[in-house]
């Protein structure tokens, strides 16, 4: 049976008290640089899991399973505010799962929407050294379930020379905040920015982006079958606001927290996670609407 616990250990999130400090990053910038070097080539040796997904809405919490294979994630929606799909809602999930499975042309879709959020993230990642200016928080944060795990805190701030041309990057070189670093690791633990100021596309008329508009990204490590460590995401917020052309207010909310991380085989296709998802167990979803409800 699966339970709903952490595998492994990590570097979170919620600030922890500090301790006695680290020795300060040399070199801010080289110190970033090396981290969204391991980041960027995390594809080279990562494992694949399964685990349960938390979205909140104003509406309503849902919970769905998911597992990781080479094609993507895939998904079986397991819960909303806490209770388990009735009937209908689960053959709607089914009957989505089938004609994923059952379409070569859904398949090549989910593959291509997989691959643009991979190179997405890729494109956002490879920002961080250059768009930014860092500069080291003289302090220490331990992570409250491990106080052995200590991390770098940098402050960062836009780069006034960098040369922002796409709309992503604009976004996000709008952004000051901080980010976290595993000192042992060199991973990623914890990133979260503020947008310092609107920003425009077609000088205000396309659309604007309000300032105070602020993300999170939470990390944990989970250690796989034979040992090894992988870099998970463990929370994820996006709060934007604005407005697109004649006047339409537009919103990013994004509320996300996963858990339970279990590692499955590399080599899984679409057909056996769905197998895996479909089995009549307490997967690691199900145990989490106890965490939905509780809230």
């Amino acid at each position: 049976m699966y339970v709903r616990k952490l595998i492994g250990f990590c570097c979170v999130a919620a600030l922890p008290a500090a301790s006695a400090a680290l020795e300060p990053a040399p070199d801010p910038a080289r110190l970033v640089r090396e981290v969204i070097y391991n980041e960027l080539h995390d594809h080279d040796t990562h494992g694949y899991w399964r685990y349960w997904v938390q979205r909140r809405s104003v509406q309503k919490i849902d919970v769905e399973d998911r597992v990781e294979t080479l094609d993507g994630p895939i998904a079986r929606l397991e819960s909303t505010n806490g209770h388990p799909l009735n009937a209908l809602a689960r053959q709607d999930e089914e009957r989505r799962l089938d004609e994923l499975l059952n379409s070569p042309s859904e398949q090549a879709q989910h593959r291509k929407e997989y691959a643009d959020d991979e190179h997405r993230i890729g494109r956002i990642l490879a920002l961080l050294p250059d768009a930014f200016l860092y500069e080291s928080v003289q302090e220490e944060h331990r992570s409250e379930l491990l106080p052995d795990c200590p991390c770098y805190h940098l402050r960062f701030r836009p780069n006034p020379g960098y040369p922002a041309h796409s709309i992503e990057a604009r976004i996000f070189h709008a952004m000051a905040g901080d980010l976290w670093i595993s000192a042992q690791g060199k991973r990623l633990v914890r990133l979260d920015g503020k947008l310092q100021e609107n920003v425009d596309f077609g000088y205000g008329i396309l659309g604007r982006l309000y300032k105070d508009g602020w993300f999170r990204l939470e990390r944990t490590m989970a250690i796989t079958g034979n040992g090894n460590a992988d870099w998970k995401t463990k929370r994820l917020e996006v709060h934007m606001n604005g407005r697109a052309m004649l006047f339409k207010t537009i919103a990013r909310e994004t509320s996300e927290v996963r858990g339970g991380f279990v590692p499955v085989p590399s080599s899984l296709s679409l057909q056996q996670a769905a197998a895996l998802i479909r089995q009549e167990t307490d997967t690691p979803a199900l145990v989490a609407v106890s965490l939905a409800a509780s809230h």
